[in-house]
């Protein structure tokens, strides 16, 4: 017999999955068994989908979430596109890349699948790729647009792989001057941010997860959320996905028609652990406010670079809940053994997954003076360690100022 395993409690300081609130945990593992049709199930789920409203901020009537985790919800999303679909993806890192994989995937005709069933060559779709460390930005997004003029086009909001925050504003403006229909890959946004998917009209589809800013269980619910524009045309053309229907998903959290009814029919089996979870994970995003938690997010990245950049380290990123750094200049090239070096010690930071490797450090859920200085003093001792040289009063000064400048403001 195998051993009983015991995983080990870490300071999870990466890109995520987040670090999931010990009232989401006890409502995960004091949920009865219940089956699916639950009356107490099917209320939690209805509750969800009003909560999940609020926390994207829209008047979608298809916003619900898709069992599994943000590749489910992003699936979902894609579906619609269909083989021979013209796409636009602007691409700056490893899961906006990925999520162009699947565009071509999705949009592949037979043939083309068949030559490279893996890594299909989708002539229909176009593929932008901006180097590694920049931002997808207005000017970018624009060019190829006006120049390709496709149905589909997609971007990432938040670019995890390189910890860039990519033009919203601008891919929707462009999406209605050319008339594409904008999806938008929201997973490390939802819940970090401050922002408002109404207030984009250029999309037409959002899909989130439910580890990162919302900050619940990895296996409950990818937050989506559809326009009547994009359910429009998923009627007309079909889904290419049975399980990730985003039609037939919406029918199980009672959105029949367009329209919220008092009962919704049978697409899955859901977990009464996952809804109880997730239900209360919402509750919490409601009860701090999304301003309020984006500000958070926004004070202590801050801090948290101050210090990086006093201990010599160069950051290039521009999120909130993830800072992505070279090491200072005697330590360059060795950021995968630093990082190792840290997750020995049960600092669970990552580097980056493409060329060239960087570290990151993420913040989710360490939204409190204390985690921020635990992160700092966890990172300084690991970067002596492997002989990086800094001095730990000016890294207090530093520290010090970007708080008074905080208060300040």
């Amino acid at each position: 017999m195998f051993e009983k395993l015991t995983i080990p409690n870490t300071l999870a300081a990466g890109p995520g999955p987040g670090n999931t609130d010990p009232r989401v945990l006890e409502q995960f593992s004091k949920a009865g068994l219940a089956d699916h049709m639950h009356p107490d199930v099917l209320r939690g789920m209805k509750e969800c989908k009003f909560m999940l409203r609020e926390v994207w901020g829209t008047k979608n009537m298809h916003t619900f979430g898709v069992a599994g985790t943000g590749w489910s919800g992003l699936d979902a999303m894609i579906s619609a596109v269909k083989p021979g679909d013209k796409v636009v993806a602007f691409v700056n890192g490893t899961f906006s890349g990925i999520d162009a994989l699947s565009l071509r995937m999705k949009a592949a005709t037979e043939e083309e699948l068949a030559a490279n069933p893996l890594d299909p060559n989708a002539k229909s779709v176009e593929v932008i790729n901006v180097p590694h460390g920049q931002s997808v930005d207005g000017d970018i997004i624009e060019k190829y647009m006006a120049e390709h003029k496709p149905k589909w086009a997609f971007m990432a909001h938040y670019e995890t792989g390189s910890g860039r925050v990519n033009d919203i504003s601008g891919f929707s403006e462009s999406c209605e001057r050319h008339g594409a229909l904008g999806l938008v890959d929201a997973v490390s946004s939802l819940g970090v941010g401050d922002f408002r998917i109404d207030d984009y009209p250029g999309v037409v589809a959002w899909a989130s997860c439910p580890q990162k800013g919302i900050s619940c269980l990895p296996l409950t619910y990818a937050p989506v959320s559809f326009s009547d524009r994009y359910i429009d045309v998923l009627k007309a053309t079909g889904a290419r996905t049975l399980a990730h229907n985003p039609i037939l998903e919406a029918r199980h959290w009672a959105i029949i028609d367009g329209a919220d009814v008092d009962k919704g029919t049978y697409h899955r089996t859901h977990s009464a652990y996952a809804v109880a979870a997730f239900h209360e994970a919402l509750r919490l995003a409601l009860e701090e406010g999304i301003s309020n938690r984006a500000a958070k997010y926004s004070k202590f990245e801050k801090a948290l670079s101050g210090a990086f950049r006093a201990m010599g380290c160069d950051v290039t990123s521009d999120m909130t809940s993830l800072v992505v750094l070279n090491l200072p200049e005697n330590l360059s090239g060795r950021e995968m053994e630093f990082v190792q070096h840290c997750r020995s010690q049960n600092f669970g930071i990552w580097p980056t997954l493409s060329e060239p490797v960087q570290v990151r450090v993420g913040i989710l859920n360490l939204l409190s003076d204390e985690a921020i200085s635990e992160i700092i003093d966890k990172f300084g001792a690991a970067l002596k360690e492997l002989g990086g040289q800094f001095d730990d009063k000016l890294v207090s000064l530093e520290i010090n100022k970007l708080s008074e400048q905080i208060a300040a403001e």
